[in-house]
């Protein structure tokens, strides 16, 4: 059996009951939510909806497991946040901002929570909370 991948667009916060509920009935087998300003907004409503409904979610920012989601992957915001003042620093010192070069995240940070993974009955093999920047138990 392979993978189905099935986007679900959430406009507002009263959607995303609908886009969980859908999931739902299509027996999805789990979640992965994308990094946007949106999702960011509606974080904690993401986890609690995505966690009462079972399956595991994979989330971009570690603030989602924070808030109680199973694993999250993505850049380090703080080492962005360090970077976007070096160039504040460059161009408040003259340099031409279409001048500065475009960068990528660098730093990447794995964060599982157990107490999710617990909850929806999840075994998570040893190798991957060894390999995790940051463990919730």
């Amino acid at each position: 059996m392979g993978i189905k991948l099935q986007t679900l667009k959430v406009l507002d916060s009263k959607q995303l009951e609908g886009a969980v509920e859908v999931a739902r009935k299509e027996r999805a087998s789990g979640f992965i939510v994308l990094p946007s300003p949106r999702t960011n907004t509606y974080r904690r409503q993401i986890v609690v909806l995505v966690a009462n409904s079972r399956p595991p979610a994979m989330y971009p920012l570690k603030e989602y497991v924070e808030e109680g989601g199973l694993i999250a992957y993505g850049p380090n915001v703080l080492e962005m946040y360090q970077r976007a003042a070096t160039f504040v620093d460059k161009i408040l010192k003259g340099r031409t901002p279409s001048d500065l070069p475009v960068e990528q995240s660098t730093k990447f940070e794995l964060v599982i929570n157990l107490k999710a993974a617990k909850q929806i009955s999840l075994t998570i093999p040893p190798n991957v909370p060894a390999r995790a920047d940051q463990i919730i138990r």
